[in-house]
């Protein structure tokens, strides 16, 4: 048996905003311990959806976040010799950790030639995301289509 669960950390919220879901994902963008850039360029892409889409960009984020978050995921189960995927339902941290993970990989995935620097993919992939369309969306309901074609294996749940 393990000792004790490591304890939650409290993020500080993120200076501009107050949101620690934005603090959240700046540490995501992050590389190489260089938070002052992956800040400047997640307040660059806030700023770009702001004059792309006239609406409040902290509100654009949360709704991307929202839209990406999957409900159900599959998990591999062992049962007698043989691994079924079996549905399960998704608790609330790891539901940001992937929409954040999908958010980013789609953002990085986008071609060169429409956008010349990453605050502008990040911008783009975070308004598709908030209107249900783009790679992090597709990502989502993939998992969804995954753990609904594996329904008859949910009685494996533990």
């Amino acid at each position: 048996m393990r000792s004790k669960k490591a304890p939650k950390k409290l993020l500080t919220p993120d200076p501009i905003y107050g949101s620690r879901l934005i603090s959240r994902f700046i540490n995501k963008v992050m590389s190489d311990g260089k938070k002052s850039v992956a800040e400047k360029l997640v307040y660059k892409a806030l700023e770009d959806i702001k004059e792309k889409s006239k609406q409040e960009p902290l509100s654009v984020f949360e709704k991307a976040i929202a839209n990406v978050a999957p409900k159900m995921e599959v998990r591999p189960r062992r049962v007698g010799g043989a691994s079924y995927q079996v549905p399960v339902e998704v608790r609330g941290d790891r539901k940001e950790a992937m929409a954040i993970r999908w958010i980013l990989s789609g953002a990085r995935s986008r071609s060169n030639k429409d956008y010349h620097s990453f605050d502008k993919k990040l911008a783009a992939e975070l308004l598709d995301a908030a209107n249900n369309t783009g790679v992090a969306i597709k990502k989502k309901e993939d998992i969804q289509r995954q753990a609904a074609a594996n329904r008859a294996f949910s009685h494996f749940r533990w």
